[in-house]
């Protein structure tokens, strides 16, 4: 597919895992793609490879705590392509929570809010010019569905819910001036961030209808639908892409289901 032909794409945080998957996938689909992350190297090799694979991309570096940062990754993109037609906000950050709430400590707290709303928020306010000026903008953010059931992590699942909310409010703002903004909510997924936890990873998975935890190409994928003319009608959307996580508790069920008796009990 070429949905993505003539686009110009950035991408935050996307030197591995989910954004990375979601540069390879629409740079396999026509866009020009800027790769950013606040590492710079991790960047220019995503970006290298899509080159080597034949696909337009350039990276910069960019931390979107910083303003300044961002709107030169704004600028480098609309410099590099000649338009900005989708912006994806993957940048995040999330501490592991202390063993009790009174234990938080205010920096790891504030970082998470920092990185993944307040970062979100410069993206969104430098891109929007841009966006509206092509006359097709598509806005998606990354959120969690940790921002829907408690997983841990309360400073991060606080930010990712704001995040839904910004997505619904400025869906509705954005509108009329042709950018559509959305948002995906993924549940567990095989980054690099549990290489040290496989034994984890399948441990979790047994949560999953699906039997499965996700891979960074399913998030990719909810993405290039939801940026592309085949979503054309859809805004202010959050898209749980989770395996069937979120409507399921396959735990209760399997304690449910141990014979006890004659009786079967449901809640």
């Amino acid at each position: 597919m070429t949905r993505f032909t003539g686009y110009g794409v950035l991408i935050t945080g996307a030197g591995q895992g989910i954004g990375e998957a979601t540069a390879r996938r629409f740079a396999t689909e026509g866009a020009g793609v800027l790769v950013t992350d606040r590492d710079p190297s991790r960047a220019e090799r995503v970006a290298a490879a899509i080159r080597d694979s034949g696909g337009t991309a350039g990276s910069a570096a960019c931390d979107v705590s910083d303003r300044a940062a961002v709107e030169s990754a704004v600028t480098a993109a609309v410099d590099s392509f000649g338009r900005l037609d989708v912006l994806v906000n993957n940048a995040y950050a999330c501490h592991a929570d202390p063993v009790s709430f009174e234990e938080h400590e205010d920096g790891p707290w504030y970082e998470d809010f920092e990185i993944t709303l307040h970062g979100t928020y410069r993206c969104i306010r430098a891109a929007l010019p841009h966006l509206a000026a092509g006359g097709r903008g598509a806005i998606v953010t990354i959120g969690s569905v940790n921002a829907e059931r408690h997983f841990g992590s309360h400073a991060y699942s606080a930010a990712k819910a704001a995040l839904t909310s910004l997505t619904r409010t400025l869906a509705v703002e954005s509108a009329p001036r042709g950018i559509r903004v959305n948002l995906v909510e993924p549940g567990t997924i095989r980054t690099n961030a549990w290489d040290d936890r496989a034994q984890v990873l399948e441990r979790v998975a047994a949560h999953y209808p699906m039997g499965r935890v996700g891979e960074p190409a399913d998030i990719a994928s909810a993405v290039a639908f939801l940026a592309s003319a085949d979503a054309s009608w859809i805004t202010g959307v959050t898209l749980p892409v989770d395996g069937g996580l979120l409507v399921s508790n396959l735990a209760m069920l399997r304690d449910m289901s141990q014979p006890s008796g004659n009786r079967r009990h449901t809640p």
